[in-house]
């Protein structure tokens, strides 16, 4: 007799059906695990045995081997120690095939029985939903599963209380959903001294989802800046919470299993590598990017980071994925984000100020600011200058305006423009994400605001990606001021965030 158990390996985010064949024929005792298993999968045999042996039940001794099918298929992690051991269990006649017929299984076992938790459930439940499948996993997985809208899933503590289940004295019960508490507390906009264009700037850019590029001196406040944005930006709905928890849940990184409306904000070092950046690895994980999909990506002192890295990130801020090519593996992860940077005007960062600038000045921010290619500064929606902070805004008590409040009008420029596309029948959520002639149909400014963008177009000369991201800007302006046209001042303030050039401070040296 061959037992059959049903689970998943994972490309990318997709989860893609396994079947798992256990077999025990007579001959010398071995214990075999074929089809293209790493040394994870191979190293189950050791937990499955102990696990079995923790239960008080004995290996047969016969020839056990287990084959993952299909066999051309490279089998990662420890999920696969639970259907192994299900496998075993209906080969020694312990549960009955027609009772596993209709799950998937996933989990890893313990030396003493038990489940732990492993990555990719919430795929893994979404997949047996969509083969009318029910789920077995690991109790902690179960309130990620939850969410899945599956309506039959089994969530044991152990292996014997799976095996108490099925044999009928103990019943398991349906794992609920559950939302991970918002214990985070942002840097609140009242904090924020001085600083009145950096701190519409960060607005506009949470209203539309745009690109932005924060370049000031040392102290200046760019990096307290980036850390307000978290706070002012709307909570994920529900589409979008699948998307970004499917990206976390196969990274491993589900606190619990639970789901949070929060979006992502990733602040990688500048010392990351482009594994770490993009995805990749032995196992082909997604990168920062992809777990900030639907989120922010800050990178704080930009030129800092190599170059290779910011270069690889073109592709991904216009496509909205990115796809991780080895010689073992070619996985695409979703990788629309947000991207927040921050940079010194040069290496010393007093490029202004004769007093504290270092002998190498202009130079020196000829050198720094030209790691950032042309390409890559291009992509960003908005670029402002952050000034050193005035001494009397610094020794003010007055605070500014709270980040509930700029919240409030983020939200509601953000209702006004899913309004707006879904009345189009368009998927795309925010600004940012326009183009082509939906962009064009969209965003149309007033005769006057034409006129302004044209003459503007060519003193700036402003490549087609330019232009379209100030027509982007200028609808989020608008958005904001509650106004269906868009008119001559929206696009003005959209062309001041353009104006910033790289070098521009020391062209005249």
């Amino acid at each position: 007799m061959t037992a059959h158990v049903a689970t998943v390996a994972f490309e990318g985010i997709e989860a893609m059906p396994i079947d798992v064949q256990v077999q025990m024929v007579s001959g010398l005792p071995s214990f075999t695990i074929v089809g293209l298993p790493d040394k994870a999968v191979g190293e189950s045999k050791e937990r499955v045995r102990a696990a079995m042996h923790a239960l008080g039940l004995s290996m047969p001794v016969k020839r056990i081997v287990v084959n993952l099918a299909p066999a051309d298929i490279l089998k990662e992690g420890s999920h696969f120690d639970l259907p192994i051991a299900i496998g075993m269990l209906i080969a020694m006649s312990v549960i009955p095939q027609e009772d596993i017929n209709q799950y998937v299984a996933l989990g890893e076992l313990s030396l003493d029985g038990g489940l732990l938790p492993v990555a990719g459930v919430l795929p893994a439940a979404l997949h047996a939903s969509s083969e009318d499948k029910g789920l077995i996993c690991p109790q902690a997985s179960g309130g990620e599963a939850a969410w899945s809208g599956l309506q039959d899933i089994l969530a044991p503590s152990s292996l014997l209380a799976l095996i108490n289940h099925f044999k009928g004295t103990q019943l398991l019960s349906q794992p609920a959903c559950d939302t991970q508490p918002s214990m985070a507390r942002y840097t609140d906009m009242r904090e924020i001294r001085g600083q009145h264009v950096a701190r519409r700037a960060l607005e506009v850019a949470a209203a539309g989802g745009h690109n932005l590029l924060m370049i000031g001196p040392p102290g200046a406040g760019k990096s307290m800046l980036a850390s307000c944005l978290p706070g002012i930006l709307p909570p994920l709905d529900a589409s979008e919470i699948l998307e970004a928890s499917m990206v976390a849940s196969i990274a491993g990184k589900l606190d619990g299993g639970r789901l949070s409306q929060n979006r992502p904000f990733r602040e990688p070092h500048h010392s990351s590598s482009m594994a770490a950046m993009v995805g990749g690895g032995k196992r082909a994980l997604p990168g920062e990017i992809s777990l900030a999909h639907h989120g922010v990506l800050f990178l704080d002192e930009l030129p800092e980071f190599p170059r290779a890295v910011l270069e690889s990130l073109r592709q991904p801020l216009e496509t909205g994925r990115i796809s991780v090519a080895r010689a073992q593996a070619h996985v695409t992860y979703p990788a629309r984000f947000q991207l927040v940077a921050a940079m010194n005007p040069c290496r010393c960062g007093y490029l202004d100020d004769a007093g504290r600038a270092c002998n190498k000045a202009p130079r020196c921010a000829v050198d720094y600011q030209s790691k950032i290619s042309g390409p890559l500064f291009d992509r960003f929606d908005m670029a402002i200058e952050v000034p050193e902070v005035a001494t009397l805004d610094m020794l003010s008590q007055s605070s500014g305006e709270a980040s509930s409040d700029i919240a409030a009008r983020v939200a509601a420029a953000r209702t006004r423009q899913k309004a707006r596309f879904a009345a189009l029948g368009m998927k795309d959520r925010i600004n940012a994400e326009l183009s082509g002639e939906r962009l064009h149909d969209l965003v149309k400014p007033d005769e006057k605001g034409q006129k302004l963008l044209e003459q503007a177009t060519e003193k700036l000369k402003l490549s087609m990606r330019g232009y379209t991201r100030v027509l982007r800007v200028a609808r989020t302006i608008a958005d904001l001021a509650q106004s269906e046209a868009v008119t001559q001042q929206h696009v003005g303030e959209a062309l001041s965030y353009r104006q910033l050039q790289l070098g521009r401070m020391f062209e005249a040296a």
